[in-house]
């Protein structure tokens, strides 16, 4: 590695999910292997490198404020010199977006990601870098699963190059299995600009879990568009199965879970494999985003209130206390008060202990934005506001339900009143609840005082209330 140069300072500011948290510390990963010093505040940089989401339109305008607050820097009173853009919403829109926001010194495409460090220098120096040129990314790969890996350059896949540097201090951090997606919901454009499905190897995905493991973090979250499509590029459909038991041999590890479950390829033997292999989490995080027959067609997926249920039936029947998680889209093109009810009837008896809802916005490039029979703004926000308040209520009695469980919680943070929070088994990082730790009358497994408890310990407890989603627990 290259010794980082005082002069060459970047922040990176990232937008979005775990996935753009991975290809994030692999972009800080290769520009520190190349000099760069690493800072956490744009205001201190020289470059402030942005990695954009370009999801849905909340998401877009998230980004592109984070651009312009970064550009606001460049003033002279602080350290910014030059606002670069990353990420999807570059790679989707590339010269489009570089025209409207001028502001950005620069918009680059994941093509740029092995040569960044040199774009970025040529900024500083006074050149100017070409916009990238978006195409369809999943033409840039086979259609022949097993044709891709000898055709796949890492370098133009984000979060599958040996480059990573942990950006944030914490004992659990995202792990990419794989990238794209092969699937084509009517209402997502993810797979045209992150590209076909591509899974990285076992080992490759192995020797980055001992990686982690040596630094301290004691959880991955398992992370993709699909992840259980993981393998079938590799010509091994049950790869996902034989993962899981490896991860948990690595030393250091405590927690594997899994995200991003696609209901219609959920599989016995993954089922069993989450079920019986230690350490991975009691957790299952699954897309159902809607529930009506009829509109899921509409949106080129499968199930139905039925299947769901019955999907439900045989997760908890394999472990009995899982914890699940969904998102739900509600004022698709054509959904009807019958579909709604569906979905609200599906809500009601499928006992998800967290649910997110989006609302239906029309994106670039896919077949839902072409669907006839679009639902008013303001019918689309009412059906939101709805089932939000029908969901608030169903996951706060699905988590009293949790009262009197036993739980092990890993501790992310110490509150000011030195109060320990972190997650039981069933809640995932950032976006589902949290447990927080009271002491319980035997005090720690070990007699240390609950005081004493750091950020990284797994402590035992027992749930004795909840707040909410979020669960109260008395350490045992």
């Amino acid at each position: 590695m290259i010794e980082p140069t005082p002069s060459r300072r970047v922040a990176l500011v990232t937008l979005g999910c775990t996935r753009n948290e991975v290809d994030s510390e692999e972009l800080a990963g290769r520009l520190a292997a190349d000099g760069w010093s690493l800072v956490a505040d744009p205001a201190d940089a020289d470059v402030a490198l942005v990695n954009t989401c370009g999801f849905v339109e909340s998401a877009k305008k998230d980004s592109i404020d984070a651009l312009l607050e970064a550009a606001d820097l460049k003033d002279g009173t602080h350290r910014t010199r030059k606002v670069v853009a990353v990420g999807c919403l570059a790679e989707r829109y590339g010269q489009e977006l570089a025209q409207q926001l001028p502001e950005a010194d620069a918009v680059l495409g994941f093509d740029s990601y092995a040569t960044l460090s040199g774009h970025l220098q040529a900024l500083l120096h006074g050149s100017s870098v070409p916009s990238h040129v978006p195409s369809d990314r999943r033409r840039m790969l086979p259609v022949t699963p097993v044709a891709r890996p000898s055709e796949v350059t890492v370098d133009a896949v984000p979060g599958h190059a040996a480059y990573r540097a942990l950006l944030v201090d914490r004992p659990w951090a995202p792990l990419k299995i794989a990238s794209g997606c092969d699937r084509r919901c009517a209402f997502c454009a993810i797979p045209s600009f992150r590209g076909s499905f591509v899974s990285r190897p076992p080992a490759e995905v192995l020797a980055e879990a001992r990686w982690l493991a040596e630094r301290g973090v004691r959880e991955v979250l398992l992370v993709s568009e699909n992840s259980t499509s993981y393998g079938k590029d590799l010509g091994d459909i049950a790869a996902l199965e034989r993962l899981l038991p490896q991860l948990a041999e690595v030393d250091g590890l405590e927690r594997i879970r899994v995200s991003y479950l696609q209901p219609a390829e959920i599989r016995p033997g993954l089922l069993e494999a989450m079920a019986t292999t230690p350490k991975v989490m009691p957790y299952y995080d699954i897309s159902f985003q809607h529930a009506s027959n009829p509109l899921l067609r509409r949106m080129r997926r499968f199930g139905g209130t039925d299947d769901f249920l019955e999907l439900l039936a045989r997760v908890r029947a394999a472990t009995p206390h899982a914890g699940v998680r969904s998102n739900v889209i509600v004022g698709f093109p054509g959904e009807t008060e019958e579909d709604l009810g569906q979905l609200e009837l599906f809500l009601a008896m499928g006992r998800l202990d967290v649910v997110g809802v989006f609302g239906y916005s029309d994106e670039e490039g896919t077949e839902g934005a072409g669907l006839g029979g679009k639902l008013p703004a303001d019918v689309v926000a009412e059906r939101v506001a709805r089932v939000t308040d029908l969901v608030e209520q169903l996951t706060a009695q699905r988590a009293e339900e949790r009262v009197g469980e036993q739980v092990v919680v890993l501790v992310e943070e110490l509150d000011e009143d030195g109060i320990a929070v972190g997650r039981a088994e069933i809640q995932g990082p950032d976006v589902d609840g949290t447990t927080r730790l009271q002491d319980g009358a035997s005090g720690m497994p070990s007699g240390m005082p609950l005081g004493r408890v750091a950020v990284g310990d797994l402590v035992a407890a027992v749930v004795v209330g909840s707040e909410g989603v979020d669960l109260v627990a008395e350490a045992r």
